[in-house]
C-alpha cells in the first residue's frame, strides 16, 4: 500500500504519494511553508491515528481531512472499500492510536477488535444512531428543513427528494427534514416523488431522470449532496429543461463546486472542516485518556442561497 508523509500526513488506497502531498500543502497548510521554499516532512510528535474514509476520492473528503489535520494530531488516511482483510484488524496490527471513521459502517465484531486493543474510535458523520457511538455531525434534519423550506417560501408546491442510501443516518435525517417542512406546510408527503441513490452525481442524473418523466413532473428538486444536485442538473438539460427558469435545483455540502457549477447551486452548508476538527479534538483527549465532555456533537448547518432557486415558471 502506498503511503506519503507530509506535513504529519500519509495518504493510503486511493490517492497517489505526489498528489496528496500536493493537495495537502495547498489546502490544509496554505501559508506555513515561506514563499518559496520546499515545505520539510515533520517528525511525529502527536497521537498517529487512523482517518477512515469510504473512499478517497472526493472534495467531501477532503474538508474533512484538513479539519482532522488542523486538530493537532497525525494523520493517516485510509480507504475502507477494497480490502480483503477487516479494516479494525488492519489498523490494531498497525498500532494506531485513535480511529477516525468518517460515514463508514462497523460490526460488532470489529468495534470489538479495537476495544480490546484499547484502541478508541470517533465516528464522523456516523451511519447509524447507536447509542454508545462517539461522534461529529452536523444537524442534517435541520438542513434538511431548512432547504425545503427555502424551496417552499419561492412557491413551489411539488418538490422531489433525490436522497442518499435509505440505510445511511444523514440521508434519513435529511428527508426526516424535507418531510417536515412539507407537513407544516400543509401538504401531503407523496411517496412517488421519493427516490435514493447513492452520494454520486451519476446516482442524482438517474433518479432525477425517473423523477422528471413523470407527467406531473416536480417543479424543484431537493438533492442530499452537492454531487446528486449536479447529476439533477445534467438530467434537466437532457430533458430540454433549464435549470432554475424549468426547475429549481437544492443540494446540501457547500462544496467548491456548488459555487463554481453553472447556475452556482443553491445549497445547505456543513462545517466539514469544523466537524473534522473537533472529532479529531475529541479523540485526542480520548488518547490522553480524557473522557468526553459530551458523546455527540451536532454542528448547525446553514441555508446559501444562489442561482439554482428562482420561483416556479407557468405551465
Amino acid at each position: 500500500m502506498s503511503r506519503s508523509r507530509w506535513a504529519g500526513v500519509t495518504a493510503t488506497g486511493g490517492m497517489s504519494p505526489p498528489t496528496a502531498a500536493r493537495v495537502l500543502e495547498r489546502k490544509c497548510h496554505a501559508g506555513r511553508a515561506s514563499k518559496g521554499r520546499t515545505p520539510q516532512p515533520v517528525h511525529r510528535t502527536a497521537p498517529l491515528v487512523e482517518l477512515v474514509f469510504p473512499a478517497l476520492n472526493s472534495a467531501w473528503a477532503m474538508e474533512v481531512m484538513c479539519g482532522v489535520v488542523a486538530s493537532g494530531v497525525d494523520v493517516v488516511m485510509s480507504a475502507a472499500a477494497g480490502r480483503r482483510t477487516s479494516w479494525a484488524v488492519d489498523l490494531v496490527k498497525a498500532r494506531r492510536a485513535g480511529v477516525l471513521l468518517v460515514t463508514c459502517p462497523i460490526s460488532a465484531a470489529e468495534r470489538t477488535v479495537l476495544a480490546r486493543a484499547g484502541v478508541p474510535l470517533v465516528h464522523i458523520d456516523p451511519v447509524d444512531a447507536a447509542a454508545d457511538l462517539l461522534s461529529v455531525a452536523a444537524t442534517n434534519r435541520a438542513g434538511g428543513v431548512s432547504a425545503t423550506r427555502h424551496l417552499l417560501s419561492l412557491g413551489h408546491r411539488r418538490i422531489g427528494f433525490v436522497g442518499g442510501p435509505r440505510d445511511v443516518l444523514c440521508s434519513r435525517a435529511r428527508l426526516d427534514g424535507y418531510r417536515s417542512a412539507l407537513d407544516r406546510a400543509g401538504i401531503a408527503f407523496d411517496p412517488a416523488l421519493v427516490r435514493h441513490a447513492d452520494f454520486t452525481s451519476e446516482g442524482g442524473r438517474r433518479e432525477a431522470h425517473e423523477l422528471l418523466r413523470r407527467p406531473n413532473r416536480p417543479t424543484a428538486i431537493f438533492a442530499a449532496n452537492d454531487e446528486q444536485a449536479l447529476g439533477v442538473i445534467e438530467a434537466a438539460r437532457s430533458a430540454g429543461l433549464s435549470v432554475p427558469d424549468d426547475l429549481s435545483v437544492i443540494g446540501f455540502d457547500d462544496l467548491p463546486t456548488a459555487w463554481r457549477s453553472s447556475p452556482a447551486l443553491s445549497t445547505v452548508r456543513q462545517p466539514l472542516a469544523e466537524m473534522g476538527r473537533q472529532a479529531g479534538r475529541m479523540l485526542a483527549d480520548l488518547i490522553a485518556g480524557h473522557p468526553p465532555a459530551t458523546d455527540r456533537v451536532e454542528l448547525a448547518t446553514e441555508l446559501v442561497v444562489r442561482s439554482s432557486t428562482m420561483q416556479p415558471s407557468a405551465r
